[in-house]
């Protein structure tokens, strides 16, 4: 699995992760999301994505989106 896949699996399982947690937890994890769409706005914008980094420390092999 390349860096493209792991990044878009981590992204949507963290926004499926908040709706869950919003909707069996509490109606404050409405702020979760907001958070994912900022992160995902900034990396876009700036080409630097933690998770990206995170992937790559775990020695996850670089894909076409982020080389």
């Amino acid at each position: 699995m390349t860096f493209n896949r792991c990044v878009l699996l981590f992204g949507g399982a963290m926004t499926l992760l908040s709706v869950l947690l919003k909707t069996h937890v509490s109606p404050c994890f409405d702020w979760f999301p907001v958070f994912i769409s900022a992160n995902l706005i900034q990396s876009s914008v700036t080409g630097c994505c933690p998770a990206a980094s995170a992937f790559c420390a775990l020695g996850i092999k670089k894909g076409y989106a982020f080389e």
